[in-house]
């Protein structure tokens, strides 16, 4: 019993290492799957890069510009990772239900090993920089960051498209954040409202998390022993300390 118990001592902390690395190598490979879809979308759309989700314009579902193409069928205001994923040919839902912004994602490309349960489109493992790449909701009658340019970046391999994201939760102390929860709204659960990452420096006054009265500001979660995925836009995924974001 006691060498059972010394192997086991020795042996669980390799394994956890193995599942470790193989949770950070599946999602490196699916960012970099999901990110050839990126410029593609600006190939289409004369050169204005894909926004975090496109506006909320009058009319609601009856407002036919509210509908995105995602591979196989319609969705409401499709955020950013469904449309990318219909330029690769990895439609993110088996039946999109074309009525309802939020559903979970039903392929594994979409999803991130280390936390497979996130699969809700608003509470989603991987956070857009949007507020770089294409905030479109407005603000005083104006878009607060749309459309842009891609060639108005300067260098793809050092700007951050999208990583693994806290939500939310990032905004708290760790003694205050909960559990995830996968459709809830509670902006102190981990992964809430993950589909938006802000970037490393904003001020006070800056635009952030999901545009609301009073929302915390998103920021990576270092998932992977201590580093997060990213993925940047000229199409390289990295594991990154957040820190080195700042």
């Amino acid at each position: 019993m006691a060498i059972i118990a010394l192997l086991t001592a020795i042996l669980l902390p390799s394994l956890s290492n193995a599942r470790q690395q193989a949770n950070s190598a599946g999602c490196l490979s699916n960012l970099r799957q999901l990110a050839h879809g990126w410029p593609m979308y600006s190939d289409e759309n004369d050169d204005v890069i894909l926004p975090g989700r496109h506006a909320a314009l009058p009319g609601g579902l009856s407002n036919p510009a509210h509908y995105f193409d995602v591979g196989n069928g319609t969705k409401y205001r499709a955020r950013w990772i469904a449309v990318v994923g219909k330029y690769v040919g990895i439609p993110a839902w088996d039946q999109p239900i074309p009525t309802d912004d939020r559903q979970d994602y039903d392929s594994r490309v979409y999803q991130c090993p280390a936390v497979p349960d996130w699969v809700d489109t608003r509470n989603h493992a991987f956070g857009y920089s949007h507020q770089f790449l294409g905030n479109a909701r407005t603000k005083y009658g104006r878009f607060v960051n749309y459309p842009v340019n891609r060639s108005r970046i300067r260098n793809f391999a050092s700007t951050v498209m999208a990583m693994d994201s806290l939500g939310s939760a990032a905004g708290l102390p760790r003694t205050q954040r909960k559990e995830h929860n996968n459709r809830g709204t509670d902006e102190a659960e981990a992964g809430n409202h993950v589909w938006t990452l802000d970037p490393a420096r904003l001020t006070a006054a800056s635009d952030r998390g999901s545009g609301d009265p009073g929302a915390r500001r998103t920021a990576p979660d270092e998932q992977h022993g201590g580093r997060a995925s990213g993925l940047f836009c000229d199409g390289h995924a990295i594991r990154t300390p957040a820190v080195a974001l700042g």
